[in-house]
């Protein structure tokens, strides 16, 4: 093996949504943008929609088709960009139901698509998408009589249960859809760790599914393990990688592995992470680069033929803290030269 391999445990996927499903009384959807948070859309939507998942999310247009491939006619699958300019054959042959954003987006799909599925998505604070109250109050009576599928919004501050922010945007969602009997939408992973006042009719997690935080109790569901290129010899006073960065206290043995920045095991990274040879962690040692990392496996009986990155030991949030990030830059920057398998 030359390249870095991901394993993907679709079982833990599974595990992780019914355990979020659990944490409520309503519905549970899934978010399986960005080709399932890096992990692959179609496997990760399949097993999702085994699960009896009924509500996917994308980010755009084009990965819903995927989507829609992957988990069969019955489930919605909707768009958070909404109906952009030339969406319009996507959303019809692929039965995808866009998420209205401006008014612009709301006469395009009337005007393109007028007995095709639609939500509304409106901005209540986050002012990032969807529409501001002036828009939906214009708006709100004709949208309503045609029956869109869900009236949603995004919480800017969810991960942070004890931000004044969530208060604020929970009561300015209830002041919008203040006798909307549509389904309603506000919480994803962290609004779905905040509690049934933010639950509404459905809710809609992507991280947590994935392993990631602020779902402390998510099962991993990626490891990573790097190929082995070379095992060299380091005398005390020897320097390792790029910069002169780390510099041999005692005799040692440096593992160079197959992996790097290009992807998705940021620059950043470096001291303080291991990898992992069984239980046993060897730390990282000298800057990461493109395509290779350096380990000291000095404390190894043998010559490791892989390291394991990311495990039950390490997750991508150790990861992302170790780079001043979040695990969902760790997840969605693993890109296509890791070869992969799946788990069920």
């Amino acid at each position: 093996m030359s390249t870095a391999h991901l394993t993907i445990n679709l079982h833990a996927l599974a595990q992780n949504w019914r355990a979020l499903d659990a944490k409520t009384k309503v519905e549970t959807g899934a978010v399986v943008k960005a080709d399932g948070y890096g992990l692959g859309a179609g496997p990760v939507s399949s097993a999702l929609a085994e699960e009896g998942v009924r509500k996917f999310f994308v980010a755009v247009a084009e990965e819903g088709a995927a989507v829609r491939e992957a988990v069969g006619p019955e489930p919605m699958v909707a768009v958070f960009s909404g109906h952009m300019e030339g969406d319009t054959d996507l959303l019809r042959d692929h039965d995808l139901t866009p998420l209205i954003n401006s008014p612009q987006q709301y006469k395009r799909h009337m005007e393109a698509l007028p007995d095709h599925s639609f939500g509304i998505q409106l901005d209540s604070g986050m002012n990032r998408l969807g529409l501001e109250a002036a828009d939906w109050a214009a708006l709100r009576s004709e949208a309503l009589a045609l029956n869109p599928v869900v009236v949603m919004s995004h919480l800017a501050c969810a991960d942070d249960p004890d931000h004044s922010m969530n208060q604020q945007q929970l009561q300015r969602f209830r002041e919008m859809t203040d006798g909307v009997q549509v389904p309603r939408s506000l919480a994803a992973t962290g609004g779905t760790m905040l509690g049934p006042e933010f639950h509404f009719e459905f809710c809609r997690p992507g991280i947590g599914l994935y392993g990631g935080m602020p779902f402390a109790g998510a099962k991993p569901v990626v490891t990573v393990d790097l190929p082995v290129v070379q095992v060299r010899e380091v005398a005390v006073g020897e320097t390792v990688g790029y910069g002169n960065t780390w510099t041999a206290r005692r005799p040692s043995r440096i593992a160079t592995v197959a992996a790097g920045y290009a992807d998705g095991l940021h620059r950043a990274i470096g001291g303080g992470i291991d990898t992992f040879a069984g239980d046993q962690p060897c730390p990282v040692v000298g800057r990461i680069s493109m395509d290779l990392i350096t380990v000291d496996v000095t404390d190894l009986p043998y010559d490791p033929d892989r390291l394991r990155i990311l495990n039950g030991h390490q997750t991508v949030d150790d990861l992302a803290e170790a780079a001043g990030t979040i695990g969902y830059e760790i997840l969605t920057s693993m890109g296509s030269r890791y070869s992969r398998g799946y788990v069920e």
